[in-house]
């Protein structure tokens, strides 16, 4: 569209600029589907995780049905 702002963000893993374009990229945030694979692995092996409590045994799981 005419007068709109071309958006560029950084990918997540290597840091190198991705156009902000849905329509076009299929890997958004990531540049290209290598760097999506990796961000997931890492995700997979814990080696990026939510912070969060520790849940001891025994705890009841605030989620479950009771």
């Amino acid at each position: 569209m005419k007068g709109e702002v071309e958006r560029v963000v950084s990918c997540p893993n290597c840091k190198r600029g991705v156009k902000w374009d849905l329509t076009k990229e299929k890997f958004l945030p990531f540049c290209s589907k290598r760097c999506s694979l990796i961000d997931l692995g890492a995700w997979a092996s814990e080696e990026m995780v939510l912070p969060g409590g520790t849940i001891k045994d025994g705890d009841s799981d605030p989620n479950a049905e009771t």
